[in-house]
């Protein structure tokens, strides 16, 4: 059966690409090596038209996880070279993401959070990457968000006016060696501009965690320079986000 789905290329690829077909070759990888081969080429002969696929792609995850070291490693050296293209991809990125998410391989791991973090500012400012920066930072890597961090050094403050790009800037908050980075970048800023950020919706999320983690940290010496860059505008900071004003917070601090 394994060699009559994967004879063809062509044929292979259109059944990967129809949900019930890819659903299918699904279930029937990892039940036997020698099967296993044949998927294996007949996914790697397709291999970035299987991966930016909606549904293919879902078949080559698969393999990636139940496939033999040699073939997963094979797999991970021809991923490298084309990361960026899927991570700009509408369905290459979830590919990707879900290839992270299972890396156990510490080589080939460091390499790829090595090259997201590298080209940070690129895929931030992408339709789809910027998910995959999201989704690399969601496994508090420190070394890998450290990096990502210095690589967006000088464009916080513009990312954080965009609705994903807070998202980013908001998880860089979460870590102590990339905040204090984010906080820094935020002092530098004009105080209008400052101002303007932190009354805009996504910019506002960005400012009230940026003070609320240096509280939390006891970062007196940061929580103090926002506020007293923030305190001349705190009339023009009333508005509510969520349950927190940040005119309430910059008032309790002082």
């Amino acid at each position: 059966m394994a060699y009559l789905l994967t004879s063809d290329p062509d044929y292979f690829l259109a059944i990967a690409r129809n949900k019930n077909g890819s659903h299918r070759l699904q279930k029937l990888i990892g039940k036997s090596d020698d099967a296993d081969n044949l998927f294996f080429l007949a996914i790697f002969r397709r291999f970035l038209h299987i991966m930016t696929d909606k549904y293919a792609s879902y078949v080559a995850v698969r393999g990636m996880q139940v496939f033999d070291d040699k073939k997963k490693e094979l797999m991970y050296e021809h991923i490298l070279p084309h990361a960026l293209r899927l991570a700009c991809d509408k369905h290459g990125h979830i590919a990707l993401n879900e290839v992270i998410t299972d890396l156990d391989h510490p080589f080939y791991r460091d390499h790829l959070l090595d090259l997201v973090a590298l080209n940070a500012l690129l895929l931030s400012y992408d339709a789809y990457g910027n998910y995959v920066v999201q989704h690399v930072l969601t496994l508090y890597d420190l070394r890998c968000t450290y990096n990502i961090a210095v690589s967006l050094l000088g464009y916080c403050v513009e990312l954080s006016f965009d609705k994903c790009g807070s998202y980013i800037v908001e998880k860089l908050l979460e870590t102590e060696e990339s905040m204090v980075l984010v906080v820094e970048e935020l002092l530098e800023c004009e105080g209008g501009r400052l101002m303007r950020l932190a009354r805009k919706e996504t910019g506002s999320f960005v400012v009230i965690k940026a003070l609320r983690v240096m509280q939390e940290m006891n970062r007196v010496d940061l929580f103090r320079g926002l506020v007293q860059k923030l305190m001349p505008f705190r009339h023009l900071l009333r508005r509510p986000c969520g349950n927190t004003t940040i005119a309430a917070i910059i008032e309790s601090g002082c």
